[in-house]
């Protein structure tokens, strides 16, 4: 198949901002991959995302604050798409999560494709998951398909850990099989632990949770929340521990233990995740792999941890890749998503597009 010029775009959990990455690919193979970047929401931004993500379960879809703070969002996405400055024959368009709750058939992702498409000047595939949702799976994670594409020469098995505000993985056995899900927190408790405590508004580069110690009690609270114990497939909304957190006692913790100890959650989680077998190693991205505390943790609990970048990857690109190649994939018909990523009963395409 045609190798087709794609930009891909994701706001991620952690709601920091827009990426944005250009590479060619037919849905299937990855070619050249080109340019990428990431526009920082202002705080005005940031703080009206996380007010919606929190009041979400009860807006309507109608509702005329949603739209526009969508229209706002969109806005840094056209900026986005015309700052990578290279020609594309699509744009994949995650949009920004502010409600996941599958259990309930629901995915909220906002973002107007069609200003995207009209202000971009170019075809624009959207709404990724409501399909798989709507057919009875997790909608999440979507980037596996991606990841196998990437890890074709790896030798297996081999985990790829993505770890944004939610932490999720994709498994790659030695015969081939694709397993995925949300393994649990990411840096979303760990951001919003720094930020109430005055330290930036994410633990810096671990310097936070270097300082402190692991509350072990606090920890073993937290490892006793019900979805840690979930087969996989699984899939996370990014307040989903909230009630868990609350009645921890982790309000009682010095910011530094408290951070301490949410890194440790965030890894226990991933240690805890119920693999076939163990891989030969574990390739992290997102912005988590910037944490040492984080990292050194990882690397105590599954052995071999590096980041993407020791297989030739962009761990700060990755996900916006990935949204190319579903754009791509959308086009084609190609199927999104898996019975061994979401749980659906077959693969199953989706998504949606939109003209300029």
């Amino acid at each position: 198949m045609e190798m087709l010029r794609a930009i891909g775009l994701m706001s991620g959990t952690s709601l920091d901002g827009v990426d944005a990455a250009w590479l060619e690919t037919d849905g299937e193979r990855v070619g050249r991959l080109g340019p990428s970047l990431t526009l920082p929401y202002d705080a005005a931004l940031r703080a009206d995302l996380r007010r919606l993500l929190d009041r979400a379960p009860a807006l309507p879809r109608d509702d005329p604050g949603v739209a526009e703070v969508a229209a706002r969002l969109t806005a840094c996405h056209v900026e986005a798409v015309r700052a990578i400055g290279r020609p594309a024959d699509i744009v994949g368009f995650h949009g920004q999560t502010i409600l996941h709750r599958p259990d309930q058939r629901l995915t909220w992702q906002i973002g107007d494709a069609a200003l995207l498409a009209r202000g971009g000047g170019v075809r624009v595939a959207w709404d990724f998951r409501s399909a798989d949702v709507a057919a009875g799976g997790e909608g999440a994670p979507l980037a596996p398909v991606y990841h196998v594409a990437l890890a074709a020469p790896l030798p297996r098995p081999v985990a790829v850990l993505n770890i944004g505000g939610v932490a999720n993985v994709t498994y790659i056995g030695a015969d081939g099989a694709v397993l995925a899900c949300d393994t649990g927190p990411g840096n979303g408790p760990l951001d919003d632990w720094a930020h109430r405590h005055g330290n930036d508004a994410c633990d810096r580069d671990g310097e936070l949770s270097a300082q402190g110690r692991v509350d072990a009690g606090v920890l073993a609270r937290l490892l006793a929340d019900p979805y840690l114990a979930r087969p996989m497939p699984k899939s996370l909304d990014r307040l989903a521990f909230g009630a868990t957190l609350a009645a921890s006692g982790l309000a009682g913790l010095s910011p530094a233990d408290g951070a301490a100890t949410l890194v440790a959650f965030t890894a226990e989680a991933v240690a805890r995740t119920l693999l076939p077998q163990a891989p030969r190693r574990w390739l992290v991205c997102g912005g988590g792999r910037h944490n040492p505390s984080l990292m050194t943790a990882l690397r105590e609990r599954l052995g071999a941890v590096a980041p993407v970048e020791a297989a030739g990857w962009d761990g700060d690109a990755l996900e916006a890749q990935c949204f190319g190649f579903l754009a791509v994939r959308v086009l084609r018909g190609l199927p999104l998503s898996f019975p061994g990523t979401t749980g659906v009963e077959r693969p199953l395409p989706g998504g949606r597009l939109s003209e300029p």
